[in-house]
């Protein structure tokens, strides 16, 4: 498009291209005062290109860089967006608007096929790498008390041990896989192996953009917009744990019996401390 544009909006442009680590950040005022152009002109530029406005241009181009950014680029943002600032008021800020927005997004209808399809699974297999491990860890922690032996945990210590991993999985399980920027190439990978011995397969991921997005039969999107160099899972647990209650509820009479055994198995072996036993 360029040819069609103005001479200030080739100039937006060009910035945009050369540097787009920056760009995706930066307000429309920021980004005309960077250019030397005015704030107008930028919002312009925005419907140009067929935007509504200049924030949803801003939320594509996040969308579009977010996996190529190194975490040295990262730590550059981060000293331009929160250096000098209140961080605990911008980081917990910004992480509860993730949270408004993925509730805002979310497909009901898809969560309640997901909530079925893990339901219905001979085995589930949940994996998560790298950042994402500690969400398939938590989710394998709880699905271990509500599922009946049916539940496994796909560990990365290697890309062949992951698919020894996955040996067994055939037609009748799910393979649920969570992967947020910078996207895991192996969680990719098992996910494709997965699918094609026949499972079902379930992505917890922020885009359709996001690679397994593109290969999942079903799908979940969470906001997870970095505030740092320090990926932002706030969104994701909390879907997580919306699919922890709701299978927790669809299964209560197992559930209530699982936990009401796990209570006894607790308390004889003191695996909690009391609050009368003076050891805190």
């Amino acid at each position: 498009m360029m040819p069609k544009l103005s001479k200030g909006q080739k100039q937006i442009a060009r910035y945009i291209v050369e540097h787009y680590d920056k760009a995706a950040f930066m307000t429309a005022a920021r980004l005309g005062q960077a250019v030397g152009v005015s704030e107008s002109t930028v919002v312009r530029f925005a419907s140009e290109l067929g935007y509504e406005g200049y924030p949803q241009l801003q939320r594509s181009l996040q969308e579009l860089i977010r996996n190529r950014l190194t975490t040295v680029q990262r730590m550059e943002l981060t000293d331009e967006q929160l250096g000098g600032g209140d961080i605990v008021d911008r980081v917990l800020t910004m992480d509860i608007d993730k949270i408004r927005r993925t509730l805002e997004e979310v497909s009901r209808a898809d969560f309640s096929r997901i909530v079925d399809t893990l339901l219905n699974a001979r085995t589930i297999y949940l994996i998560g790498i790298r950042s994402s491990a500690s969400l398939a860890s938590f989710m394998a922690f709880y699905f271990n008390h509500v599922f009946d032996n049916n539940v496994r945990l796909v560990t990365s210590a290697s890309t062949s041990d992951v698919f020894e991993q996955l040996l067994r999985i055939q037609e009748g399980d799910v393979f649920f896989a969570m992967s947020f920027p910078r996207y895991s190439k192996r969680t990719f990978t098992a996910m494709k192996f997965a699918k094609e011995r026949g499972a079902t397969t379930i992505a917890l991921t922020d885009s359709s953009l996001a690679p397994i997005a593109e290969i999942a039969d079903l799908r979940l999107y969470a906001r997870s917009e970095m505030a740092s160099f320090v990926d932002s899972l706030v969104a994701p647990l909390s879907l997580i744990n919306a699919l922890i209650v709701a299978i927790g509820i669809k299964r209560k009479e197992e559930t209530s019996r699982a936990y009401a055994e796990l209570e006894r198995i607790w308390d004889r072996y003191e695996v909690y401390t009391k609050a009368d036993d003076g050891e805190h």
